[in-house]
């Protein structure tokens, strides 16, 4: 083929592929050449998988004569550096696993192999999956492609900047407070974050147990949201099935049409940059123009999410480092070594008592909170929201300016945080640019195991 492969989704290089218009080896050896020219400057992709090619010629080989194939036969992923991939290296982050070669996949790194794709890459992450700037003492910092001086957001930013810059078409991260849908915000694509529980978490360093099982989880990123309702459908717990874009946007407007969307650039938390709100207005704007019943309302308990993401997770997180680094303090860096020092104390039998107490009162007022928004969804079944305050901010950037105000790096990501706490499937979609050229998206957040909403929004 003489057309540019890797500006292909990865539903048509499936198809492309299928139909032998193109071969898995052709398509792997475009990316790989791009990964060449490009990631020296992005740093997205920390590690090349070694295997891809011959990969990409057994599966060449195995499909002479065949007639059915797997819904990702031949399509190459990149796959974030926090979730374990069998015989390829994977860090976390951390340089206490520089080395780690895990002995097997992760459950979605598995379906997905099984489904036919062949994993070309590790993604860049922050320590120890710390959001929002990608960056650590392994690999260093991965830069946004629209703005080299900018970050491509975190955890998930290595995964973001590699697919908005063609390394890759599509991928798989994860997110406890936003690590999918805001590095996918600042690089323009777009980014699912499943209800929590859909889709297995195994093989995912640090560990959803505990609190943290109530809002983390692993999605799938990519330029188009037909691949992401592709790649959940193997992901998630439930047979995978072929799916074409014609039947995805043709049983949208039959599913959708009418549905109630209620929108919101106010959370109450973090004001939102002026254009961050022209943005939501235009994606309300172009709902109700697909026939969407549209209007301006903040959704009950958004406003209490933020402080419910601190009280629920950020001290089973930070429990969680510590003995992770336990004896190897010093080799931690300087994002993790703040939080270690906090932590320094071994917790008494008291603090403990006092700490479960915290926690079990977070987590009733969370599902009290829950139930009230979801007995309003009932009857509004989407919400259109800001992912965050702003676009893209520069590296190494621990407060941002929003209308005059000053606020921290995690307050401006208020709205992403909020259905972390509520477990609710969010996706992030570009829709505009700022004035310096940077993306906006917005979020669309649907009901509980309703993916197919929201990606059909």
């Amino acid at each position: 083929m003489t057309e540019d492969l890797t500006a292909k989704s990865a539903t048509e290089l499936a198809a492309l592929i299928r139909t032998r218009r193109t071969s898995a080896v052709e398509v792997v050896e475009a990316h790989l050449k791009r990964v060449e020219q490009v990631n020296p400057s992005l740093n997205a992709i920390a590690t090349i998988a070694p295997d891809a090619l011959d990969l990409a010629r057994a599966i060449d080989n195995r499909s002479a004569g065949k007639q059915e194939f797997p819904p990702l036969h031949g399509v190459p992923i990149t796959v974030k550096d926090t979730i374990d991939t069998q015989g390829l290296r994977t860090t976390y982050g951390s340089r206490l696993r520089a080395n780690h070669i895990p002995e097997q996949d992760a459950s979605v790194v598995a379906r997905l192999r099984a489904a036919g794709a062949i994993i070309i890459g590790k993604t860049n992450t922050p320590e120890m999956a710390i959001p929002y700037e990608t960056d650590n003492l392994v690999f260093g910092r991965t830069n946004n492609p629209h703005d080299l001086n900018r970050t491509a957001g975190g955890s998930s930013g290595g995964e973001a900047a590699a697919i908005a810059a063609h390394l890759s078409p599509s991928g798989i991260g994860s997110d406890l407070s936003g690590s999918i849908r805001v590095p996918a915000h600042f690089c323009g694509i777009a980014g699912l974050k499943p209800t929590t529980g859909r889709v297995p978490m195994d093989g995912h360093v640090p560990q959803a147990v505990g609190a943290l099982a109530l809002g983390a989880c692993v999605g799938p990123m990519a330029r188009r949201v037909i691949d992401l309702a592709l790649l959940l459908n193997v992901m998630a717990d439930a047979p995978p099935v072929a799916i074409s874009d014609s039947e995805f946007v043709e049983r949208s407007r039959r599913q959708l049409r009418g549905l109630s969307v209620a929108y919101y650039s106010d959370d109450g938390v973090a004001p939102v940059s002026v254009e961050t709100a022209e943005a939501v207005e235009i994606a309300a704007k172009a709902l109700a123009e697909a026939g969407f019943q549209v209007r301006a309302e903040r959704p009950p308990g958004v406003s209490e999410g933020s402080r419910l993401w601190v009280e629920l997770f950020s001290r089973a997180a930070s429990e969680q480092l510590r003995e992770f680094y336990r004896g190897r303090e010093d080799e931690a860096g300087s994002r993790v070594a703040v939080i270690l020092r906090q932590q320094r104390e071994e917790p008494t039998f008291e603090n403990r008592i006092e700490t479960a107490e915290r926690i079990a009162r977070a987590v009733v007022e969370r599902e009290r909170r829950r139930e009230e928004l979801l007995r309003w969804m009932k009857a509004t079944p989407l919400v259109l929201a800001p992912v965050g305050a702003v676009p893209a901010f520069e590296h190494g950037a621990e407060r941002v300016d929003v209308r005059g105000e000053s606020i921290s790096t995690f307050r401006a990501f208020s709205y992403s945080q909020t259905f972390n706490v509520f477990g609710l499937p969010a996706a992030s979609v570009p829709v505009s640019r700022s004035s310096e050229g940077l993306p906006i998206g917005v979020q669309i957040v649907g009901r509980p195991f309703e993916e197919d909403t929201v990606l059909a929004a």
